[in-house]
C-alpha cells in the first residue's frame, strides 16, 4: 500500500548508477507534509507527527535515545534555533526552523545525486551525460523490453519523462543543468516554475483512461488496490470522503487538472506555520506566546520523545551534537 501523503514521481531519484527497478518507479512522493504520520488519529494527538515536523529525518536517531541524552542534544537545537541568540524562541525562529529541518533531506539528496553524476564538480552535467548514467544500461535490452508496458511502468515511458522534467528545469534552454536546476530536475515540487510538470506527471500516472479528470475511482487506486471481497480500511473510507468533499471543488465527480494541483500543490496553507503554533502552544506554560529554553525541555517528549531503546548505533552519528 502507498503512502497517501505520497505524490510526484521522483523518477531520477534513487535510480543513479543502476538498473531501476520496476517498485522504484511505481511511488510518487505528493506534496511533502511535515510527517507520514497523521496529527490526531480517532481526536487523540499523536506526538511521533511532531517529532518528524521538528527533527525531520533526525527523529530517526532521537527515537533510540535515553530521556537523558534526549534532552541533552534538545538543548543544543533550540541554541541553533534562537538565530538572534536573545534566549527566547518565537514563532518566525521555530517555523525557520522546521522548513530547514524539512528541506534537509532534499539538499541531501542533490548533494549526493550531483557528486555520483558529477565527480569533477563542474558547472553543469549535460542530458547526454545524464543518459548515459542513468539509462546507459538500455543499450543492453532489447527494443521490446525497452517499450514494455507492465502495469504503467515502462523504460521508454521513463525516459520519456526525465527527457521532458530535464527540458523544463533547463531554464536556459542549453540542455545541460547547473546544480540548482539540476535540484529542480529531481525535486520538481519544490520549485514554482516547475509545478506544471508535478500536476503534468501526476496526472498522467493516476488518469487510467486518459480523459484528463480524476475520477473517484482513479483517486482511490492510485492509494489502495484491496483483495476482492476485503473491506476497505477506514483511512481508505475517509478519502473517499475527502474526494467528494474537499477534493472535487465543482462535485462534478472528477478532479480536472486545476483540482489535481490545489490538492497535491496547495497554496493555502503553511504546515511550517501551522505545526510552529501547535508546538508553541502545548509547551508554552507562561502563555507569553515564545518558548524559553526551560519550557522546551520540559516538554523535551513533545519535540523529540524517547523509547529508551538501545542506542548504541545513534550514539555514532553525533556529528551536529
Amino acid at each position: 500500500m502507498i503512502s497517501r501523503k505520497l505524490l510526484i514521481l521522483f523518477i531520477s531519484t534513487g535510480v543513479v548508477l543502476a538498473l531501476p527497478k520496476e517498485e522504484t518507479h511505481s511511488e510518487r512522493v505528493y506534496n511533502r507534509d511535515l510527517s507520514d504520520k497523521e496529527h490526531f488519529e480517532n481526536e487523540h494527538h499523536n506526538p511521533e507527527y511532531d517529532h518528524e515536523a521538528f527533527l525531520g529525518e533526525e527523529a530517526k536517531t532521537f527515537d533510540q535515545l535515553p530521556p537523558e541524552e534526549s534532552k541533552r542534544r534538545l538543548g543544543l537545537i533550540v541554541d541553533k534555533i534562537d538565530s538572534n541568540n536573545d534566549g527566547i524562541i518565537n514563532r518566525e525562529e521555530l517555523r525557520d526552523w522546521i522548513r530547514f529541518t524539512q528541506k534537509r533531506y532534499i539538499t541531501e539528496d542533490v548533494d549526493r545525486q550531483w557528486k555520483q553524476q558529477n565527480p569533477e564538480n563542474n558547472p553543469t552535467i549535460s542530458w547526454e551525460t545524464y543518459q548515459n548514467m542513468v539509462y546507459g544500461f538500455l543499450d543492453t535490452l532489447s527494443q521490446s523490453e525497452i517499450e514494455k508496458d507492465d502495469g504503467g511502468f515502462s523504460y521508454k515511458k521513463m525516459l520519456k519523462r526525465d527527457r521532458r522534467r530535464w527540458a523544463t528545469a533547463d531554464k536556459d534552454g542549453d540542455d545541460a543543468l547547473t546544480k540548482e536546476e539540476f535540484s529542480n530536475f529531481l525535486h520538481p515540487e519544490e520549485s514554482d516554475y516547475m509545478r506544471d510538470i508535478v500536476v503534468l506527471e501526476t496526472m498522467e500516472d493516476i488518469d487510467k483512461d486518459q480523459d484528463k479528470k480524476v475520477s473517484l475511482k482513479e483517486y482511490i487506486g492510485d492509494m489502495y488496490r484491496g483483495e476482492e471481497g476485503e473491506a476497505e480500511p477506514d483511512w481508505v473510507i475517509s478519502e473517499r470522503e475527502q474526494f467528494n468533499t474537499y477534493r472535487d471543488k465543482d462535485g462534478d465527480g472528477f478532479m480536472d487538472e486545476e483540482e489535481v494541483k490545489n490538492w497535491i500543490l496547495p497554496q493555502d496553507f503553511d504546515h511550517a506555520e501551522a505545526e510552529a503554533r501547535h508546538l508553541i502552544y502545548e509547551a508554552d506554560s507562561d502563555a507569553d506566546e515564545q518558548l524559553t529554553k526551560e519550557e522546551v525541555l520540559n516538554k523535551y517528549d513533545l519535540f523529540v520523545g524517547s523509547q529508551a531503546t538501545d542506542f548504541g548505533e545513534a550514539l555514532a552519528r553525533h556529528d551536529e551534537f
